[in-house]
């Protein structure tokens, strides 16, 4: 007795197929992140209903996330062969569908961007038209450039808050400092996930730090992005009275990233990387819920 009907398999696979495709648990932590920045961090004055209320805010939260899922979908679509090899699982999952379906998905995505960028201002479009011409260039051809590829994925990644703060003009040096703490925990994040999957990118002859420079050097520059991470902290921890209770998960992250920096060194196989790749997403996971704590003083 089938637990579910033949249609209904059919209907929900190539949707799940897409959801997983486009990343939708990570942009349903975008779109948390971006309104939570909104209401704490770059527009505290104003109420929650506000910003809810706000269907420009809407407009560019949503055209971020159609923006993203469009992203993954082409970045997919290039790394079809290498996923096969280092993520045969997920990407049985993903390639539900066709790979013209993934491709017309990915119009439709940033067709559904540029109109309600559009509808916000012409400014709103021009970023976003730069954003997504941006991600289709380091999807093509900026990947396969060790030097390039993990700088311009961190960058992409942070890209959508920057929309915002340009939306509310709060690009303040405590705002830069948040930036430049989550720049750099998803740079070392990316570089953990190359030593991850360096079988895969030695096989489809990617350029990675990882691949060129070897696994100790790769450690090394991550240490030292770690390093450079406590400096964004310790501006931060200074700013007691606009960090409020978010002061503890910052002094947190301190001897959170020395242990990370010890398991690295540790790491020899793909199962510890993936560990480690972990680990950096549950740091900042709880960093996108600590920010409500911004509005306990301390």
């Amino acid at each position: 007795m089938r637990l579910f009907p033949k249609s209904f398999l059919k209907s929900f696979l190539p949707l799940l197929s897409v959801f997983a495709s486009a990343r939708g648990y990570t942009i349903l932590v975008l779109v948390a992140a971006q309104y939570l920045s909104a209401r704490y961090i770059l527009a505290p004055q104003r109420s929650w209903v506000e910003h809810l209320t706000d269907y420009k805010l809407f407009f560019l939260v949503l055209a971020s996330s159609f923006a993203i899922a469009g992203g993954y979908l082409i970045n997919n679509f290039y790394d079809a062969e290498k996923d096969r090899i280092n993520r045969p699982q997920q990407y049985l999952l993903q390639h539900l569908i066709s790979t013209e379906k993934q491709l017309l998905y990915y119009s439709f995505f940033n067709g559904l961007c540029m109109l309600l960028a559009f509808l916000v201002s012409k400014k709103a479009f021009l970023f976003f038209f730069a954003y997504i011409s941006g991600i289709w260039l380091y999807s093509h051809v900026l990947k396969k450039t060790f030097w390039a590829s993990n700088v311009f994925a961190a960058f992409f990644a942070i890209s959508p808050f920057f929309a915002i703060s340009l939306y509310f003009n709060n690009l303040s040096t405590w705002v830069l400092y948040h930036a430049s703490f989550l720049f750099l925990i998803i740079l070392i994040r990316d570089l953990v996930k190359d030593l991850q999957n360096f079988r895969g990118d030695w096989v489809r002859k990617y350029n990675t730090v990882a691949i060129v420079f070897g696994v100790k050097i790769t450690k090394s520059i991550v240490t030292v992005l770690i390093v450079f991470s406590s400096f964004p902290i310790l501006q931060l921890l200074r700013s007691t009275d606009q960090l409020g209770w978010m002061y503890y998960y910052f002094a947190a992250c301190i001897p959170y990233l020395i242990g990370i920096v010890v398991l690295l060194w540790k790491a020899k196989d793909q199962k510890m990387y993936l560990w480690l790749h972990n680990l950096l997403k549950v740091l900042i996971l709880a960093g996108v819920g600590s920010i409500i704590l911004v509005r306990y003083s301390i």
